[in-house]
Parts: structure tokens; C-alpha cells; sequence
């Protein structure tokens, strides 16, 4: 047995490979436990930042890339009291060896656990700060947290990118990348102009907050309700309910009508009558008109309804008035009461709005 145990393959004893599958195998029975355990731990320590979240909630965040973490370092520790097989070792390209290799992909595989443990990290924060922002009424917060998560997961995205190409290239390709981003910053800046001002814009509407998400908005020749904020783009529902997506500089620079921050709706009615009225009876229509707008609980004081103009043909009245309803059934549901009850004051009067009929005279040409 110690001589089977001792023989030598490929420059290691056999024992040391046994005792490589030995530990793996162990290793990937027990993961999963040691990974809930460290998840627990980790969660008793960050729990008070909201007892909201469930335990299991953040265990499952955390629980495939702790394993997948503990294997890894498991097996680098344990590859590494190997010696590689100068069999093996061959000249792959240029002056990279096989083991070169390997050693290069074992650095990548383990920057990307770390990529990945801190990418869920950044979930569970944001996951504590959803809880506490669903507390609120407001809807802004939860998407400043989506946008800052986005953010930092880009950070991270780049940080790994970084890693990779020094563990790749050498720490003297990044150098000369930074200080190839120095030489052409003013070129990157200026390719980027349009990227870079979107994202000051996004920065700009959560802080100064002109609008908020479910807000009504009216840009340039665009109306609708805002559904997202990103980092780029804001997304709007139209009128229409058609998705349209509009860069966050033009909605910063724009003039923008936040129509949900409205205190009152002004409603203007342009009212022609026939010219051929008697003036006794447009005199007492606008005074039951009057008494009809004055007399609307949902209409407020101020209220004008008056003679604006008139022609040979028509007389033009104007009524103008402000109400707290500002949209919806409701708001529809006025402007249909004052308008038929302008029509019954009409009627009450024997008042008629011009028509649009013509009359032809015929003329005998023989007489």
C-alpha cells in the first residue's frame, strides 16, 4: 500500500492526489453548510440595518458564491503544494507556458468570486434600502436606489475589467492604459460628450427633483406619466400609452411642466351666439350663467363670464374659471355639468348659436 501511496505520476506521489480528491470531495459535501453558517454570521451583524429582511433573504444572495468561493480557494491552496509536471510545462504561445496558464486562469476564476460576492453585496444593500424606501409614500426613492445600484454595479464591472487585464497583460499594460486615458482624456471626454451630459442629467433630477416617477409630465411635444429614471434616459407612458424613451440632458434643459404639481385646473369656454339676440335677453343669460358658475361647489371665486367681442354675425361670450379637480372622471364630469347647464340657460332664453346655413334667393329674370 505505501508503495502504491508513494509512486510517483506525472512528479507528484500518488498520495497527493488522493488527498486532493479527498479534501475536494469533502470540501463540496460541507459547502453549502459553512456557506450558511458565514451568511448567518455576516446577517446578525448587518441585520439592525433593517429588521425587515429575512434571513433567508440574504442567504440566498450570498449562498452559491460563498461556495463556489470556498471550493476555489480550497483547491488553489491545496494545487498548490503540487508540483506541475515538467511534461506538461509545454510552450503554448510565445514564452507562455502551460503552467502560466493555468495559473492565469485560476487568478481569473477567483477575481471573479470576489467580482461576484461583491455585485450580491451591493443587491442586499440595495434590497435594505427598498424595504425602508416601500415604508414611503414616495416612489422617487425607489428608483434613486435601482440607480445607484446600477451604478455601483458598473463601478464594480469596471474594477473587474481593470483585474483582468493585469492578471492577463501585466501590470505595465494598465499603466500604459491610464496613462493612454491621460494623454486622451480631452478626445474620450469629448467622444463621450453626449454619455457624460445624460448622467449629470440623471445626478440633476434626483437631487434637485423637477419631477419624481408616476409624476405627469409635459416636455417639448411629449406628455405622458414617468415610469423609470435611468441613467441615461427617463421613460415615459404617453397619452398615447406608446414607451417613449427621452435622454436625461434634453429632460434637465427642456422646459418641463410637472402637470402633477398643479394646485388648480383652468378651464376656458368660448361661447357664440347668434347676432340677431336681443340684448335684454343676452343680458339676463349672462346673468343666469353667472349664477350657475357661482353656484358650483368645485368652482372657485374669481370665476369670469362676461361679453368678449362681437361681430355682424355672433356674439362671442368667454367663460373662465379655476377648479381644485385638476384630472380624471371628475374633472370631465364638471366641464359636462357647467357646458349642459349653459345649454339649458340657452334654451330657457330661446337663445340659438349661429348655424351654418345658407339662404339662395331665386330672381325672375324675365320680368
Amino acid at each position: 500500500m505505501n508503495e502504491f501511496l508513494n509512486k510517483v505520476i506525472l512528479d507528484n506521489p500518488v498520495k497527493d492526489y488522493l488527498i486532493l480528491i479527498g479534501v475536494l470531495l469533502f470540501v463540496s459535501f460541507i459547502k453549502r453548510f459553512i456557506s450558511k453558517g458565514v451568511a448567518a454570521v455576516l446577517f446578525r451583524l448587518v441585520k439592525h440595518w433593517s429588521p425587515q429582511i429575512a434571513e433567508k433573504d440574504f442567504v440566498n444572495l450570498l449562498l452559491r458564491p460563498l461556495e463556489y468561493f470556498l471550493l476555489l480557494v480550497t483547491f488553489m491552496l491545496t494545487i498548490d503544494q503540487f508540483t506541475f509536471p515538467g511534461i506538461l510545462n509545454i510552450h503554448i504561445y510565445n514564452k507562455a507556458t502551460l503552467q502560466d496558464i493555468t495559473n492565469t486562469l485560476l487568478a481569473l476564476a477567483f477575481s471573479m468570486s470576489i467580482i461576484w460576492i461583491m455585485l450580491r453585496l451591493i443587491d442586499f444593500i440595495a434590497l435594505v434600502l427598498e424595504k425602508k424606501a416601500d415604508l414611503t409614500e414616495d416612489k422617487t426613492d425607489n428608483q434613486f436606489i435601482i440607480f445607484f445600484r446600477d451604478f455601483f454595479k458598473a463601478i464594480v464591472f469596471i474594477m473587474g475589467a481593470i483585474a483582468f487585464i493585469r492578471i492577463l497583460f501585466g501590470p505595465s499594460l494598465v499603466e500604459k492604459i491610464i496613462a493612454g486615458l491621460g494623454i486622451g482624456a480631452a478626445a474620450l471626454a469629448l467622444a463621450a460628450k453626449e454619455s457624460i451630459e445624460n448622467l449629470i442629467g440623471s445626478f440633476i433630477i434626483f437631487f434637485d427633483k423637477p419631477f419624481r416617477v408616476g409624476d405627469n409630465v409635459k416636455v417639448d411635444s411629449w406628455q405622458g406619466t414617468v415610469e423609470k429614471i435611468g441613467l441615461r434616459s427617463t421613460r415615459i407612458r404617453t397619452l398615447e400609452k406608446t414607451y417613449v424613451t427621452v435622454p436625461n440632458k434634453k429632460m434637465v434643459d427642456s422646459i418641463l411642466d410637472n402637470l402633477s404639481l398643479r394646485t388648480q385646473q383652468r378651464v376656458s369656454l368660448r361661447l357664440e351666439l347668434g347676432g340677431d339676440t336681443p340684448a335684454d335677453k343676452l343680458l339676463q343669460a349672462l346673468q343666469d350663467m353667472r349664477k350657475l358658475i357661482g353656484s358650483n361647489q368645485n368652482i372657485l371665486e374669481g370665476f369670469v363670464v362676461n361679453l368678449n367681442e362681437f361681430t355682424k354675425d355672433t356674439f362671442v361670450i368667454q367663460i373662465i374659471f379655476n377648479t381644485y379637480i385638476i384630472e380624471g372622471s371628475q374633472y370631465n364630469a364638471l366641464r359636462e355639468a357647467v357646458s349642459l347647464g349653459i345649454i339649458k340657460v340657452l334654451a330657457d332664453h330661446n337663445i340659438k348659436m349661429p348655424g351654418t346655413s345658407t339662404n339662395v334667393v331665386l330672381t325672375d329674370m324675365r320680368n
